[in-house]
């Protein structure tokens, strides 16, 4: 085991951190599948509106490689395909039945899981429509089946605000999780790398065999599974490596042992909004209506899918997002203050990483959709530097990025990151500067450029 203390990062103070309990979440009475989220995916459809599925049942295959689908997450009727600019299909909408039902596959003891070869693995996923709970390194995409990677790394531990605790979402979970490392293994001919908190509590992740373990403390972004992989392996130029969320790694192991998809997912909702914010046991593709129902304040709110730094703008209407477990919700305000930073504040009015307002960082903060101010010239005064725990110059990275410089790119280690990493530093930035959303444009045209 090895341990990690990492010192730059912050966490942010963000009022409606959700209680260490958890709640039976209402049933919807719809769910839905986001095609056009999956990064790189070209999706055909498997299904038509008005046809009838089952829980596991594929929707939709990549045009690019058909062995690969994605499961519907829900069983009954699909009520709604909705398609957006060139025909790209953007939501697949299932209305639940009273009575559920799952497509089935083989299942295994656990003992006959040590026996499976990586071919009879693989093809159980891809029959299954389980292996886009996978996603590759670098891009952060679903990977190709057939390449093995180097290592898998499963992070247990959750830095991002208002994101679950792990220690609740895993709990008496540890048989289907130890499936899930126990299949991972078979998958790499290198390790699977396995990080949590110095402080878990968890009997699911303490008690796990077969995966290397790693300790981490230390302020976001510790919790990220890129700055994990970075301290304990970083990818070089020609690796790629696997990862898959904590919750999806007890998916993948109870579809081994019971042959169905477990649509069971462990939600917190959160914010300055929220009146209530709490862990929910709810399920994959739900309705954001149902998770929030009667637990949000009158005024005029911004919802967000995921956490506040690398979420998606979302309604109560809309859908969670399949890798999402955090639903955001923060007051949407549009008046700019008057004098801006130039009037004195204090901890009731100021947030500040610097502390360069009284008792700015004392008591929990009621964030807002307001930048206060608008894009500007950089400042180089290591602010982004201070809370990103990698061995990258980030400013120089975003400044060979907006050249276009491919070799450049390189060489700064553009290969080891991911627009969630570097989400802190367009936080943190007195410019303004959306770093994280320049860091996905490098490693676009990274892609493209093959």
């Amino acid at each position: 085991m090895a341990d990690y203390n990492l010192v730059k990062g912050h966490d942010i103070r963000i009022a409606g951190v959700p209680k260490n309990s958890v709640v039976e979440g209402k049933a919807p009475e719809f769910v839905a599948l986001k095609p056009s989220e999956f990064r790189g995916v070209k999706p055909k459809l498997m299904v038509q509106e008005g046809g009838h599925v089952k829980i596991g049942t594929p929707l939709f295959h990549d045009k690019t490689n058909s062995q690969i689908t994605w499961p519907s997450p829900g069983s009954g009727e699909i009520t709604e395909i909705k398609y957006g600019p060139r025909r790209v299909i953007e939501k697949i909408v299932i209305k639940l039945s009273d009575e559920e039902s799952s497509e089935s596959f083989s299942s295994y003891n656990p003992q006959e899981l040590n026996n499976l070869s990586r071919e009879k693995i693989l093809s159980a996923l891809l029959k299954g429509s389980i292996f886009p709970f996978i996603r590759q390194r670098p891009f952060n995409k679903v990977p190709d089946p057939d390449i093995i990677p180097r290592d898998i790394f499963i992070s247990g531990w959750n830095s991002s605000p208002l994101a679950v605790n792990l220690d609740l979402a895993l709990r008496r979970r540890l048989p289907q999780f130890q499936a899930g490392v126990d299949i991972l293994n078979k998958l790499t001919d290198g390790k699977v790398h396995l990080s949590y908190n110095e402080n878990t509590v968890s009997d699911t992740l303490l008690n796990v065999r077969g995966a290397r373990a790693h300790t981490f403390n230390g302020p976001h972004p510790a919790g990220n599974v890129g700055i994990q992989i970075h301290h304990i392996s970083p990818i070089n130029l020609n690796d790629l490596v696997w990862t898959v969320n904590a919750q999806d790694v007890v998916r993948i192991g109870n579809f081994f042992l019971t042959g169905k998809l477990d649509t069971t997912l462990f939600v917190t909702v959160g914010g300055p909004s929220v009146l209530n914010p709490v862990h929910i046991k709810s399920r994959l593709g739900s309705k954001i209506e149902y998770l929030l129902k009667d637990n949000l304040s009158e005024d005029e709110n911004r919802v967000i899918s995921g956490d506040v730094l690398t979420g998606t703008k979302s309604s109560l209407e809309d859908f969670i997002e399949f890798y999402h477990s955090t639903i955001s919700v923060v007051p949407h305000e549009t008046s700019r203050e008057f004098l801006g930073m130039l009037r004195p504040g204090s901890s009731s009015s100021r947030y500040s990483l610097t502390n360069a307002f009284i008792g700015s960082r004392q008591k929990d903060y009621s964030f807002n959709t307001l930048k206060n101010g608008s894009e500007r010239y950089i400042l180089p005064i290591d602010t982004w530097e201070n809370v990103l725990p990698m061995d990258i110059i980030p400013n120089a990275l975003y400044r060979a990025i907006y050249a276009n410089d491919i070799e450049e790119m390189e060489q700064l280690g553009i290969i080891e990151c991911d627009e969630e990493d570097f989400a802190l530093c367009s936080f943190a930035c007195p410019s303004k500067i959306d770093v994280g959303g320049m860091i996905r444009q490098g490693l676009d045209l990274m892609e493209e450029e093959g």
